[in-house]
């Protein structure tokens, strides 16, 4: 299972939210690719890079960001947030990211977004899906839908995107542990798909739970940000 530390961007500044709620802001670093830099150090390999402010705006933000860690370190860099126009998408591959993580569009543009997995190749895309009661909420968690994500899911896995982020809001930055039962079911439901879990990783047992469940990669932020989990650990588990 792969490790992917996350690094949420606000106003140039590494931060992380709390159920995503932008009032509940903590910076952690007023240096981004400082902190990349310990990851890359530490033997990690991906990158999980947050554009809030995009996400929010609906527009990418802070891509120069982005071209910085992607152009200082060798690490493999997803980058979601306020992707919503081919533009954007261009932006985030010419600053250098090997992934993007799209979430909003592929819920309410289809077609557009089906028309940039055919431009840009469908293998350069993560599906992005943030859910709240197995619901799918969009635009930076800030708005609410009736899509099931189950559906959504089996969906866009039969356009041929194989890699998935699934975030479970309720308990994500809390620390409180992972969503185990909501990425079983998805697992079982949605055959041969690369399920990346993301939210409420708290310690290496929770880590342990989602290898042992079947997931492809886990992202950890809050839990490395807090001294929960060393990152010299990350890098044993990983190994």
């Amino acid at each position: 299972m792969e490790i992917i530390p996350a690094i949420d961007i606000i106003e140039g500044k590494a931060v992380r939210l709390s159920k995503g709620d932008y009032t509940q802001k903590k910076i952690y670093n007023e240096n981004p690719l400082e902190v990349a830099l310990q990851f890359e150090d530490a033997g990690l390999k991906r990158l999980h890079l947050v554009d809030l402010d995009g996400a929010k705006a609906g527009n990418v933000v802070n891509w120069k960001v982005l071209e910085s860690i992607a152009g200082k370190t060798n690490l493999l860099v997803d980058f979601s947030g306020g992707i919503s126009s081919e533009k954007n998408v261009q932006i985030t591959f010419d600053s250098g990211a090997a992934y993007a993580a799209v979430g909003s569009m592929a819920v309410k543009k289809t077609v557009i977004f089906q028309d940039w997995l055919t431009a840009f190749g469908v293998e350069k895309f993560i599906l992005g899906a943030d859910v709240l009661n197995e619901k799918i909420m969009i635009k930076g968690w800030t708005e609410a839908t009736e899509i099931n994500i189950f559906n959504f899911l089996k969906h866009y896995r039969t356009k041929g995107i194989q890699q998935f982020f699934c975030t479970d809001i309720s308990r994500d930055g809390l620390l409180q542990g992972s969503a185990n039962d909501l990425y079983k079911k998805i697992l079982d439901e949605v055959t041969d798909l690369k399920l990346i879990a993301s939210g409420g990783v708290s310690s290496l047992q929770d880590l342990e739970s989602l290898r042992t469940i079947g997931c492809h990669g886990a992202i950890v932020g809050k839990a490395i940000y807090e001294n929960r989990i060393s990152l010299k650990e990350l890098a044993t588990f990983n190994s």
